[in-house]
C-alpha cells in the first residue's frame, strides 16, 4: 500500500512543490512535483521534506550510553529518531577489549534484527582505542596500537563501518593501507601528528577526520598541523555544529575547504536530559550551560541533535537549506558508500524527515515507517 507525504521536497536535482510516494517495501516510489527556483527554497510556509539526518558519531542520548551494553542503543537511536535522525553509527570509546565486546555485542543484535519507532543502527564507529595518550580529549585513558586481529574479532560481532585512529603512533600508519584493504574506513583523529602525517594518511588511504578541529593539531601558518592537512587535502570530515566545539568562522572555512564535510552530533547520554550527572563510557561528566564537560573543564561529547545542528547551520552560519541538507544527510551517506540512503529519490530508502517553516521536526520517516514524534504534538 503507497503511502504519501506532501510539501516542498528537496530532491537531488532541486527543491519541488509535491508529492512523495512510500512504497510498501519502506522504499520511495516517486518523487513528483514541480520545480522551485533555487533562490527562493525556503520561501514557503512549509511542511519542508527533507532526507533523514545520518548521523555518524553517536556516543549515547535519554540518558544511556551505547558503551553499556544491553538495550542501550535501541533507547539512543529511539531518541535520536525523534529529532530527524534516520540512521546512525553507535560510537565506542576508547576502553579495554572485554567494555567494547559488550557494547558490540548488544549492538549487533540491534543491527541484525532492527527495531521499529528507532532510527536504523547502520553500524559502529570505533572512536579509538587506536589514538594517540597525547590528545585523548574526553577518552579514557586505554590507548593502544592498531590491531588488525583485535578489529577482525569485533568486527565479528558487530559491523564496524567506521574506525579513527592516530596515524603517528608507531605502526598506526603502515597499518592504514591493510585496514581499507580489509574492508574498514578510517578517519584520521585524536592525533598529535603533523600536516605531513594527514596528508600521508590520506596518501594510504584514510578518507576523513574525526570531529575536525577537536583533539587534533591545529592550524598554524608555518606548522599546518593535522587540520591543515584536513583543509588542504580532505574530501570528507566530521564536523560538531553546536557552536561550542567550533566557533562559526572556523566552520565557515571548513565548509568552502572540504566538498564533503558532514555534521555529527558526538551526542551523550546527556542529549535530551536535564542538567545534571552522568557517564561517557566509564567517566563521569557533567552537563550544564548547554554543554558536557569532564571534572577538569574538558568537553566531553554534546548534547546536540540534528535538528539542532541543521538550525544552526542555516539560522547561525548562514548555509543555505539544500546544503545543509546535504551535509546532514548525503555527504555521511556517500562517505560509508550508501547510494540508497541521505536523498530523497526513486528507489531510496524513504528516510525523511518533515520540518516546519522554522525548521522544527513535525514527522520522521525510517525505512518508510512512522516515528513518533512527541515533541511535535
Amino acid at each position: 500500500m503507497t503511502r504519501s507525504v506532501q510539501g516542498r521536497i528537496l530532491t537531488p536535482a532541486g527543491a519541488v512543490d509535491g508529492t512523495l510516494r512510500i512504497a510498501a517495501d519502506g522504499r520511495i516510489e516517486a518523487v513528483e512535483g514541480s520545480p522551485v527556483d533555487p533562490q527562493a527554497v525556503r520561501d514557503n510556509a512549509g511542511p519542508f521534506l527533507l532526507p533523514g539526518f545520518i548521523d555518524l558519531h553517536v556516543h549515547g542520548g535519554a540518558g544511556r550510553d551505547i558503551m553499556e551494553g544491553g538495550d542501550a542503543a535501541l533507547q539512543v537511536a529511539r531518541q535520536h529518531a525523534e529529532h530527524g535522525t534516520t540512521a546512525l553509527l553507535a560510537t565506542t570509546m576508547t576502553a579495554p577489549v572485554e567494555d567494547l565486546r559488550v557494547s558490540l555485542e548488544a549492538v549487533g543484535a540491534l543491527c541484525r534484527a532492527g527495531a521499529s519507532g528507532a532510527a536504523r543502527v547502520l553500524g559502529m564507529h570505533l572512536e579509538g582505542p587506536y589514538i594517540n595518550r597525547g590528545k585523548l580529549g574526553a577518552q579514557p585513558d586505554f590507548a593502544r596500537p592498531v590491531s588488525l586481529a583485535e578489529l577482525r574479532e569485533l568486527d565479528a560481532l558487530a559491523p564496524i563501518r567506521l574506525l579513527t585512529l592516530a596515524p603517528e603512533v608507531p605502526g598506526n600508519m603502515d597499518a592504514i593501507a591493510g585496514l581499507v584493504a580489509a574492508g574498514f574506513r578510517v578517519q584520521a583523529g585524536h592525533t598529535l601528528g603533523t600536516y605531513e602525517d594527514g596528508v600521508q594518511a590520506l596518501e594510504r588511504g584514510a578518507r576523513g577526520f574525526t570531529h575536525l578541529f577537536n583533539a587534533m593539531t591545529p592550524l598554524h601558518h608555518r606548522m599546518p598541523g593535522m587540520v591543515g592537512a584536513a583543509l588542504a587535502h580532505a574530501q570528507y570530515a566530521e564536523i560538531i555544529p553546536d557552536l561550542l566545539h567550533v566557533h562559526p568562522g572556523a566552520i565557515r572555512a571548513a565548509l568552502r575547504c572540504i566538498p564533503g564535510l558532514y555534521c555529527v552530533t558526538d551526542s551523550t547520554a546527556a542529549t535530551g536530559m536535564p542538567d545534571g550527572e552522568y557517564k561517557l563510557g566509564r567517566q563521569p561528566v557533567t552537563k550544564c550551560l548547554g554543554g558536557v564537560r569532564l571534572a577538569d573543564g574538558t568537553l566531553a561529547g554534546s548534547t546536540l541533535t540534528m535538528d539542532r545542528a541543521l538550525r544552526n547551520l542555516v539560522d547561525v552560519i548562514g548555509v543555505p537549506l539544500p546544503d545543509a541538507a546535504r551535509r546532514l544527510a548525503t555527504h555521511a551517506a556517500d562517505f560509508l558508500g550508501l547510494a540508497d540512503r541521505g536523498r530523497l529519490a526513486a528507489g531510496a530508502w524513504a528516510d525523511v524527515v518533515v520540518l516546519d517553516r522554522d525548521l522544527r521536526v513535525q514527522q520522521v520517516f525510517v525505512e518508510g515507517g512512522s516515528i513518533d514524534v512527541p515533541h511535535a504534538r
